[in-house]
């Protein structure tokens, strides 16, 4: 099943959380890593899309610390989400392969 464009990033920004992969953290790592803005509600679908598909999980977290606080659905990569991103990755270096001057350098 191939990944959409936002559903490698947000796969990318979850593995980089680790046990912290939020909806709002995936979306500033997201603006913070990629320079894409996306909204709360597009990174939303796109990690409801992905437990669809198995390749993430979600648990409900314990209560932020102050009063009050709501707990969070935390998010984690399956191994059937990492080998679904590193077929991704493999496919994109595989046609970047050559291009570096067309790409001006950077593939």
């Amino acid at each position: 099943m191939p990944l959409g464009d936002l559903e490698q990033l947000v796969m990318l920004a979850l593995l980089r959380l680790g046990d912290e992969g939020f909806g709002a953290a995936v979306q500033r790592v997201i603006a913070e890593e990629a320079g894409r803005d996306v909204t709360l509600g597009a990174v939303y679908t796109a990690l409801a899309r992905l437990e669809e598909k198995g390749f993430i999980t979600s648990r409900v977290g314990e209560p932020l610390p102050q009063r009050g606080g709501r707990r969070r659905r935390l998010y984690l990569v399956e191994p059937a989400g990492r080998a679904a991103i590193a077929e991704a990755w493999q496919a994109m270096r595989s046609l970047a392969r050559g291009l570096q001057a067309t790409l001006g350098g950077g593939a």
